[in-house]
């Protein structure tokens, strides 16, 4: 009687457990990064960009349709505004209303300023892609902003085109929220830390909404992105996505 109630005890303690240990370091990842992308997206919201001695606002939307296209438009400040940026598989530009220029962004470029925020025209436009580009490694389990999260390594598999030396991920178990990224550079240094936080319900899922992307090397240097509004799996074609429409998008 003693043996069967053992029996079924540890059965019902590997039932409740068994899903963790079938999940591999990539298959949450790709859950968390999809929790942000879905198929498509159409979103709005206000970059915040904080340096020591001032601040500045840029209103954006944006167009994604994953995994090759993203269309980024400014709507404020009115200096800035209709400037936009566009990403079409590999090739990425710029429209400059000002000069009524289109500039394409070579790949050397891609860890530059956007707009001169902390975020770079790499994480705007999402180009390297963390799910197949990487190698991930489970690493430990530590607790973010009151979640318990798994934390994960990402190196860059040699072929891959990317432009992190490493990048260490802690995804929340419950909802699989990225909640904190650190990017490191070739030789290892920190560059900067990405946190999520503010978890509401937008466009049918509950996810971070407010995002901060601080420069370790550069005190007193962040970024906030809030989005406002996310909209997941619209109607979107490739074709939208073109240098002429970039001149028109509204």
């Amino acid at each position: 009687m003693k043996k069967s109630y053992l029996f079924l005890s540890w059965l019902m303690v590997f039932l409740i457990i068994a899903p963790a240990w079938s999940q591999s370091p990539k298959e949450i990842v790709r859950k968390a990064n999809d929790l942000l992308r879905g198929e498509s997206s159409v979103s709005e919201g206000t970059l915040t960009v904080v340096k020591p001695t001032w601040t500045r606002q840029i209103s954006t939307k944006m167009w994604m349709l994953e995994p090759d296209y993203a269309l980024i438009l400014v709507t404020a400040p009115a200096k800035e505004k209709g400037t936009v940026t566009l990403k079409r598989k590999n090739e990425l530009w710029n429209w400059i209303p000002a000069v009524r220029r289109v500039i394409k962004i070579p790949p050397s470029m891609m860890l530059q300023p956007w707009m001169g925020s902390d975020f770079s025209n790499d994480d705007l436009v999402r180009q390297s892609s963390i799910v197949d580009d990487y190698e991930h490694k489970l690493t430990g389990e530590e607790e973010i902003g009151g979640y318990s999260c798994y934390k994960i390594e990402l190196t860059p598999k040699p072929e891959a085109g990317v432009v992190w030396g490493k990048i260490i991920m802690w995804v929340s178990k419950q909802g699989y929220f990225e909640l904190k990224t650190d990017f490191y550079d070739e030789d290892g240094t920190l560059i900067k830390t990405l946190i999520g936080s503010e978890i509401k319900t937008m466009g049918g899922r509950t996810l971070p909404t407010h995002w901060e992307m601080i420069a370790v090397n550069k005190p007193g240097h962040k970024t906030v992105l809030d989005y406002r509004s996310i909209k997941f799996n619209v109607p979107l074609e490739p074709s939208f996505f073109s240098l002429q429409n970039m001149k028109r998008v509204r």
